[in-house]
């Protein structure tokens, strides 16, 4: 049985502002990855590969 979903039942947007939002990741950690490669015919001119990790460090 399914049930549809009416905008009484929906949860209200949570505004989060930007310095929270970034609190937030670093707590957890966030790991970035990426590939941009730009070709021609089948032919690859550039490639642009982006692996990050981004975490807070707790200092002593």
């Amino acid at each position: 049985m399914t049930r549809d979903v009416v905008a009484d039942d929906r949860i209200p947007p949570e505004r989060v502002a930007l310095v929270d939002l970034l609190d937030r990741l670093l707590a957890g950690g966030v790991v970035l990855t990426g590939d941009l490669v730009l070709s021609i015919a089948d032919v690859d001119l550039v490639r642009v590969s982006l692996r990050a990790i981004i975490t807070s460090i707790e200092a002593a």
